[in-house]
């Protein structure tokens, strides 16, 4: 068929006036002999917004073994009255039926509404909008990370589909868990019928395809997609736990095959399903990307996980058998100049971008801290309790005088919690920092991976303010009530902030978001949280807010 037909018979398809297609039916229908029925049981989506275009998705429900034809259409009301971008495209089992289209020829600051048709049978209406040019006075996202399926309900996407003013999601990693039934949080699984299919840990491309189709069965979840244009990444759980260029801490190659087959069917499935635009088809590996907002803001969408990463060190390699802790050996590692995170590729595409940026801001979204969140070695080697240095945290708050032993204990050399984050990357982490210093930019990053709450002030290793770093909470997945479990959240929270210098804020048994809300005058992070998942009634509120000012004086976290 030709595309002027195609287009026509998809005009056709809403004929009647276009009366309802607000409400767009998701029944199947018939359509004799040559049809087979369809639906849209995944809902429609949207994604990597420019100024001119934006990335619409969906996917056809179907029994059909062989390829369909789909049509699409923009229009700038819900009632399609004011139709300015029609066309069509083909889909099959080749890419799960899913459907991708680069919708184009669009206006600057708009919001947009679209649908598709497949078979004499529409979609869901869902909304988007295209980035601004020029002056920008206002940008709000709202960020996401770590949302496991089976762990609770999403009532985090729920909540934030709710807002009118929200320009673009993000979400910085973890959309998907990899993990069998019965695994990692899913405890309450059953209950809330909210098991993992397949059953199976995911590892073949029909695994991860299920997985997919499983979490965008979600309500929730497709109601923010249809809601509101999403820029994405993956973290780790989109492929497997602790991913690293060649290899992953859940997986195993003697019985779950060699780690770039596994890989490359990941990868596929993700372009399959979200909806982001491949910078190079030729290297679908490669999804840092920019966004541009007018003069306020460049966003630099950052892969932290899959093609730069070299393997986790392990803390437990630097103690000996006498429980001694080599930190010689270990300083020198994790410091290596030669150690990467990102990769000299994507490290030099930052700097080029961050160079010819001329926006106020410069932010950062990407998978796992960058704040330097170091606590006392007799801590994290466990020789040393967390209920014995929570209470030394909790009396120097309070000005109470410590005992010799607690001093001691509290001025032990500091060592990373956590390796696999840019702690376990330090010579990484001060190229971007100094390439944002050196440049004279206002850096404000946003992180995952951690299931918790953080704000820190973002200082190179001489100690010089360079910008400060917003970590989100969890959609779903446990945050550190699950490691103290005897511990009352706020003495964690409290003890945290109190031993980790650079921390202004730990929030650590939420589940929320962060609604991150940028001016010329302030980037403003307000950290949003659910009153339970584990329920379809809950409460939503603003637990704190926490700002940035403009101006190499003002590179630090201060209060709203």
């Amino acid at each position: 068929m030709t595309p002027s037909n195609s287009r026509r018979s998809f005009i056709r398809s809403f004929s009647l006036g276009t009366v309802a297609v607000s409400a767009l039916p998701l029944t199947a229908c018939g359509g004799g002999d040559d049809h087979q029925p369809v639906s849209y049981a995944h809902g429609v989506a949207s994604g990597d917004p420019l100024s001119d275009r934006v990335i619409l998705w969906t996917r056809i429900t179907t029994a059909a073994s062989n390829e369909l034809e789909v049509g699409w259409m923009v229009a700038e009301d819900a009632a399609f009255a004011n139709k300015v971008a029609v066309g069509s495209t083909r889909t099959g089992p080749a890419s799960d039926f899913t459907v991708k289209v680069d919708a184009t020829g669009l206006s600057p600051n708009r919001s947009y509404y679209y649908c598709f048709s497949c078979e004499g049978t529409t979609s869901p209406v869902g909304r988007t909008k295209t980035l601004p040019t020029g002056a920008v006075a206002r940008v709000r996202f709202a960020v996401f990370s770590c949302s496991n399926y089976p762990a609770g309900y999403f009532n985090v996407y729920g909540d934030a589909a709710k807002f009118d003013d929200i320009d673009v999601a993000l979400h910085l990693g973890d959309y998907i868990y990899e993990y069998a039934a019965g695994g990692y949080a899913s405890q309450n699984a059953a209950t809330m019928n909210r098991v993992s299919q397949p059953a199976n840990e995911i590892i073949t491309l029909t695994d991860y395809r299920r997985r997919y189709q499983q979490y965008r069965t979600d309500p929730d979840l497709q109601a923010v997609h249809a809601r509101l244009p999403f820029i994405a990444v993956w973290d780790d759980h989109e492929l497997s736990n602790d991913t690293w260029r060649e290899g992953a801490e859940n997986h195993d190659p003697a019985t779950e095959g060699l780690w770039a087959g596994r890989r490359q069917m990941a990868i596929q499935a993700y372009h399959e399903w979200m909806p982001i635009r491949v910078p190079d088809a030729a290297r679908p590996d490669r999804i840092y990307r920019s966004f541009d907002f007018g003069n306020l803001l460049s966003l630099h969408m950052l892969d932290t996980r899959v093609i730069g990463r070299d393997k986790q060190l392990a803390l437990a390699g630097y103690v000996g058998a006498d429980r001694s802790f080599n930190a010689a050996a270990f300083t020198a590692d994790v410091s290596s100049p030669t150690r990467q995170l990102m990769g000299a590729e994507q490290t030099a595409w930052l700097q080029s971008q961050m160079n010819k940026s001329s926006a106020t801001w410069q932010v950062l979204g990407q998978q796992v801290l960058m704040a330097r969140m170091m606590l006392p070695a007799p801590m994290v080697l466990g020789t040393v309790g967390y209920p014995a240095y929570f209470a030394i945290a909790a009396k120097v708050k309070a000005g109470q005088a410590l005992s010799a032993t607690e001093q001691q204990q509290l001025d032990a050399a500091k060592v990373p919690y956590n390796l696999d984050a840019w702690d376990g990357y330090q010579a990484a982490r001060e190229s971007v920092l100094n390439m944002s210093k050196a440049l004279n930019k206002n850096l404000v990053v946003l992180a995952g991976d951690t299931h918790n709450a953080w704000a820190s002030d973002l200082a190179d290793v001489n100690g010089q303010a360079v910008g400060v770093e917003f970590g989100v909470p969890a959609v779903t997945s446990p945050g550190f009530e699950t490691y103290f479990p005897t511990i009352a959240p706020a003495t964690v929270a409290a003890g945290m902030e109190q031993l980790i210098g650079p921390l202004q804020y730990a929030e650590t048994i939420s589940r929320g978001f962060v609604v991150l809300t940028v001016t010329p005058t302030e980037t403003r992070a307000d950290y949003r949280y659910v009153s339970t998942i584990t329920s379809k009634t809950y409460t939503a509120a603003v637990g704190k807010s926490l700002r940035m000012l403009p101006g190499a004086a003002n590179r630090k976290i201060v209060a709203v």
